[in-house]
């Protein structure tokens, strides 16, 4: 199995006076996975389009093992770049069995019969439907079908595999066993994948490195892990998964909140801080508590306030807690013996190491 190295470098399209991609600048390696999420409208699927070559850039270059597919004054036809690419309809022909389609892409190589039988069959293995050879796809769930499309894609040895929402058409279940299915075919064939999705779960399941679009452009490129653990905008910590902002100003060694405060000296980006703060807090960084925390080896924050709202999900509780003094609505995540009811008056204590400064 071949793996193609990538690189978009200062890549832009305009529609009119609209940019909807603006100066993207990505590097793949050979074999990795990275995702491109974020809301619609934000450029992902333009951004794939262009690398599929759909789509002409109106700035910058697209590069493949140093090699130039598409810039503003050419670009090279979809069927040359040595791509697959797998829609949100899966596109597979509804007149062919599931062998048929499988063996479509390898049809039109110079392939002997016996050699591409072969590999026809060892992908379906792979792909758990060798036993399904003979259907055909309206005889198949939403996962089979999306598995013939994989299969479809990989057998025949892309460079790069891109997928477009494949994931979108499914039901909740199913979505969530196929972002491992995916993750398992990349971890045997490591082909070099551009995933776009707006699902958070899938990218964090599925990616090496996720890059968050905003606008058109890149707000932050990282791991999953860094992604969610140290965004770098507010744009991002708000959009991957939930979180509570807190803004305060500084005055005097202290950061004065709504209705409450902290000394700066408790965080570990005080140097750092000028006039004005924003943290993200995660609500499962909260403890709660019906008493004031104990004696600590390190410093803690700790702020007084009532219940306003509880909400049982199975494997948390969802609080709304507000603090003295503030209207503000802080959310806190506990687990499901945790138990609080509306108007119970609580402590909330946060490890100042969790609080994310965002500059």
């Amino acid at each position: 199995m071949t793996t193609s190295r990538l690189a978009l470098r200062g890549l832009g399209r305009r529609f009119g006076s609209i940019a909807a991609v603006d100066n993207v600048n990505i590097e793949l390696a050979a074999g990795e996975f990275l995702s491109l999420l974020g809301p619609s409208g934000c450029g992902k699927t333009t951004t794939l389009r262009m690398i599929a070559g759909f789509i002409k850039p109106t700035e910058g270059t697209i590069e493949m093992n140093g090699e130039v597919l598409s810039s503003p004054a050419t670009s090279r036809p979809p069927e040359r770049r040595n791509m697959s690419m797998i829609f949100q309809s899966y596109a597979i022909w509804p007149h062919m069995t599931v062998e048929q389609n499988v063996a479509f892409g390898l049809s039109l190589r110079k392939m002997t019969s016996a050699t591409a039988r072969e590999k026809v069959a060892r992908m379906l293995d792979i792909v758990k439907l060798g036993h399904l050879a003979g259907r055909y796809p309206a005889e198949l769930s939403g996962g089979q079908q999306q598995r013939v499309a994989l299969a479809r894609a990989m057998v025949i040895e892309p460079g790069v595999l891109l997928l477009d929402e494949p994931l979108s058409n499914l039901d909740a279940g199913l979505r969530e066993e196929m972002r491992f299915e995916i993750r398992r075919l990349h971890d045997e064939f490591k082909i070099t994948t551009v995933y776009v999705t707006h699902d958070q779960a899938e990218a964090m399941v599925t990616s090496d490195r996720v890059a968050v679009m905003n606008q058109g452009r890149v707000e932050q490129l990282d791991t999953p892990h860094a992604i969610y653990n140290k965004p770098t905008t507010r744009f991002v910590a708000g959009f991957i998964g939930r979180t509570n902002f807190f803004e305060g100003q500084v005055a005097n060694g202290v950061i004065r909140f709504d209705g409450f405060e902290a000394p700066i000296s408790l965080f570990p980006f005080a140097a750092d801080v000028k006039d004005r703060v924003t943290l993200s807090v995660r609500p499962q960084n909260i403890q709660l508590s019906k008493t004031p925390p104990g004696s600590s080896d390190r410093p803690l924050w700790t702020l007084g306030g009532t219940i306003v709202h509880r909400a049982y999900l199975g494997e948390y509780w969802d609080y709304l807690v507000t603090p003295d003094g503030s209207g503000l609505q802080i959310r806190v995540s506990t687990s499901p013996a945790v138990t609080f009811e509306a108007g119970d008056r609580v402590f909330m204590t946060i490890d100042p190491a969790l609080a994310v400064h965002l500059p």
